[in-house]
């Protein structure tokens, strides 16, 4: 499939994959072209301020509310639920991708969050490992994704169109945009960061000036590519953190048309302009921000760094709980060994991420599957 991509960031974008399929001059007519059904897809709440206002108008085969009850499955996630919260840090080694067939869903292990699926604000980190395409459609009731490849190809077929994403790139995909996940490789595994808040967005630059960071001409959206199957499809949602299915007569990515600005999007982290110190000193690690979720507080946010390795096969993975009053920024001893410097026997540096405050970390796994503990100097 010859995948074509729409540009820029936070744009109002408009698609259609038949000719004359997109209403003119009216986002609800009476009567839709091609008998389609016209719905809303609402990123944000109505009375939104403009430019905060996130919302698509779809134009499908057949309706979102056709479908009947969704039953509670009986596999759930991986690593839940919630653990106690832990002061120390934490780092795992790679998990390993499944021996048994294990499509996306039932791939994901739930690492770490720092608030409950139910609450509107924060984060859940999941790891994800798999070895065939998915037969189901999915949908995440709980927040956006944004799904980082560390292994393997993916191609993303959803209701606005179709993405393909290979390791340093990433993509993201709205609150309750339902989607299938095949892979274009034997094998993928990778993470993916549940935001729970206000959706991503580009961070302000500042003194930095016009330019720089991550363009908003990199960010790429798919065009309208739609099914039109009538076959049996198990339609899977993550709602407060369970899995819940039901199934359908049809493929559900049946939009034949759309315009807006709640879309997916993809992005290839090699074309991030790094902005870093030409002097001396070492500048704070918010400089490499490639998105960024604002909070209630100004100037708080979560971040997500451009931070992939690609000259390195795996990075482990480390949490790092908040220390509002005394957080420490900096490498542990095992790190200073590797590069040659040495610290005095007596001096501990802690290892921390760049973190914000938080409600509470909390570690998901239970267990040896995580196999997760105290982070050891190395």
């Amino acid at each position: 499939m010859n995948l074509e991509y729409l540009s820029g960031f936070g744009n109002e974008f408009a698609s259609e994959a038949l000719p004359g399929a997109l209403p003119v001059g009216q986002n609800s007519p009476q009567k839709a072209p091609y008998g389609l059904y016209t719905e809303l897809f609402s990123g944000t709440a109505f009375t939104m301020v403009r430019s905060e206002a996130r919302r698509t108008w779809l134009y499908r085969i057949q309706p979102s509310a056709h479908h009947p009850a969704f039953v509670k499955l009986e596999r759930q996630l991986a690593g839940g639920p919630l653990g106690a919260v832990t002061p120390n840090r934490l780092r795992w080694d790679p998990l390993a991708i499944p021996s048994e067939p294990t499509d996306f869903i039932d791939g994901l292990v739930a690492m770490a969050a720092n608030a409950g699926a139910e609450q509107p604000s924060g984060i859940s980190i999941y790891h994800y490992g798999a070895n065939r395409s998915m037969q189901r459609v999915f949908f995440n009731a709980d927040g956006e994704l944004l799904i980082v490849p560390e292994q393997g190809r993916l191609r993303i077929a959803s209701e606005l169109g179709v993405l393909e994403v290979e390791p340093l790139e990433i993509v993201v995909l709205p609150r309750g945009l339902k989607f299938r996940v095949e892979l274009l490789d034997a094998q993928a595994r990778g993470y993916v960061a549940e935001n729970h808040g206000a959706p991503l967005r580009l961070p302000d630059l500042g003194p930095i000036g016009s330019n720089g960071l991550a363009n908003p001409r990199d960010f790429l959206t798919p065009v309208a590519h739609y099914e039109d199957r009538q076959q049996p499809t198990t339609l899977v949602q993550k709602f407060l953190g369970e899995l819940w299915a039901c199934e359908l007569d049809h493929s559900p990515l049946d939009v034949v048309a759309w315009h807006g600005n709640n879309v997916p999007y993809k992005y290839d982290l090699r074309r991030f302009n790094t902005i870093g110190t030409v002097s001396f000193d070492h500048p704070d690690p918010s400089i490499f921000t490639v998105l960024t979720s604002p909070t209630s507080v100004h100037g708080l946010a979560r971040d997500l760094p451009a931070a992939l390795d690609g000259g390195r096969e795996h990075l482990p993975a480390a949490v790092v709980p908040p220390q509002p009053d005394e957080r420490i920024h900096g490498p542990d001893p095992g790190c200073l060994r590797r590069q040659g410097r040495r610290l005095p026997a007596r001096r501990r540096v802690a290892a921390q991420l760049h973190e914000r405050p938080r409600p509470g970390w909390r570690d998901l796994h239970q267990g040896d599957q995580c196999r997760a503990g105290p982070a050891q100097d190395r």
